[in-house]
């Protein structure tokens, strides 16, 4: 009997040993987590090809299209005009933008004029003499000569004999030598060639100025030329007259420029090409820094998108249902931002923002770009 209390007393305590090491092992299971399945939204646009025309950037600084700089030719002190020689100041075609003391220089040449009147006199007596026939034309010179101006052109001579005569006489060594002090008189002032604006000054008023002395620059406002370097692989596309769109730095303004020069020399260096464009319109400044877009050929049957979609630079996702697949494209022309792409038919379904961490079948949910 005892023994048998015993035995039933050890299978009670085993099977509540197990029982225990049942529930212990059931407390130490974890539950496995339960995630759920997250679908990326993705913002996508419908390809709709047709003809893209290619814009080639680039950029660079404007300068004046007719700019001058100013050299004394003669020396003297430089005197006051009717407005300040300074920069920023504005002066009309044909206007004196200085001029330097030329007292001693005119005197100079008055001496000269009266020499060469002198020498004309002496010698009508002999024409009167010896060439009866040519006396009325050498009179008519001497009564129109006038000493304060511009000393008029000697009459034709007729015959070899009155040119020997005449020339044996230095009367024309005499008017070469006023005629050239009259050209070098001229010097004393310079004027605008054209309505501008002073940009740069040398010197200032009382200032002594030297001959081969740079005394300011001079540009023309009305009209720029903007000089810009185009890669060498796209200058077949170039054309003189072209229309080209350019805006400044911050690209809060615009103008229409167009092409009107290309270097034939390619740069050896970034192998480029400069190209220049001419550009009119208010507000713009020689030096501004500028960029150009120029228009050139059109490719047909295209459409353009971010580089940022673009995958292995020849592959892009498109959208079928609610799958993303990638397909092969031909990329045909790249810019600084966008690529011109072919090989998508219309209607397709393809991002329009990148997707970080997309992949081949990844499902998604579409949003439509203009939406």
């Amino acid at each position: 009997m005892r023994q048998t209390i015993i035995i039933i007393g050890s299978i009670l305590i085993l099977a509540a040993a197990v029982f225990a090491g049942i529930k212990i092992a059931d407390l130490n299971k974890k539950k496995k987590p339960k995630f759920n399945k997250i679908i990326k939204t993705v913002y996508t646009q419908t390809v709709n090809n047709k003809a893209i025309p290619v814009k080639i950037t680039t950029s660079g600084n404007l300068t004046a299209k007719n700019k001058i700089d100013l050299y004394a030719e003669v020396q003297g002190i430089l005197k006051p005009t009717s407005k300040d020689f300074k920069a920023g100041t504005k002066y009309y075609k044909g206007q004196t933008i200085l001029a330097i003391n030329s007292d001693e220089f005119y005197a100079n040449l008055q001496a000269q004029k009266s020499a060469f009147f002198n020498s004309l006199t002496a010698i009508m007596p002999d024409i009167q003499l010896d060439y009866p026939n040519e006396y009325n034309k050498w009179q008519n010179y001497l009564s129109s000569f006038d000493i304060n101006k511009t000393t008029p052109k000697l009459p034709q001579t007729n015959s070899e004999k009155e040119k020997f005569f005449i020339s044996g006489r230095s009367i024309l060594t005499n008017y070469y030598n006023v005629k050239n002090l009259e050209t070098k008189l001229g010097k004393y002032s310079i004027r605008a060639p054209f309505n501008g604006t002073l940009t740069e000054v040398a010197v200032t008023q009382g200032t002594l100025v030297r001959s081969g002395q740079k005394l300011g620059e001079f540009i023309d406002t009305s009209v720029f030329e903007l000089e810009v370097n185009v890669n060498e692989a796209y200058a077949y596309l170039l054309k003189i007259g072209n229309n080209v769109n350019v805006s400044n730095i911050n690209n809060t303004k615009s103008w229409q420029a167009k092409v009107i020069r290309i270097n034939s020399k390619v740069d050896q260096t970034t192998q480029t090409i400069k190209t220049y464009l001419e550009v009119k319109g208010e507000g713009l400044r020689d030096g501004m820094y500028l960029n150009a877009a120029l228009e050139t050929k059109k490719i047909e049957n295209a459409t353009e998108i971010s580089r940022k979609l673009l995958v292995d630079d020849t592959k892009v996702f498109v959208v079928n249902d609610t799958i993303l697949n990638l397909i092969t494209i031909d990329p045909v022309y790249f810019d600084n931002e966008s690529v011109i792409i072919k090989g998508i038919e219309n209607g397709t379904t393809i991002l329009s923002k990148s997707l970080p961490g997309a992949y081949d079948g990844m499902l998604v949910k579409t949003i439509n770009d203009k939406e």
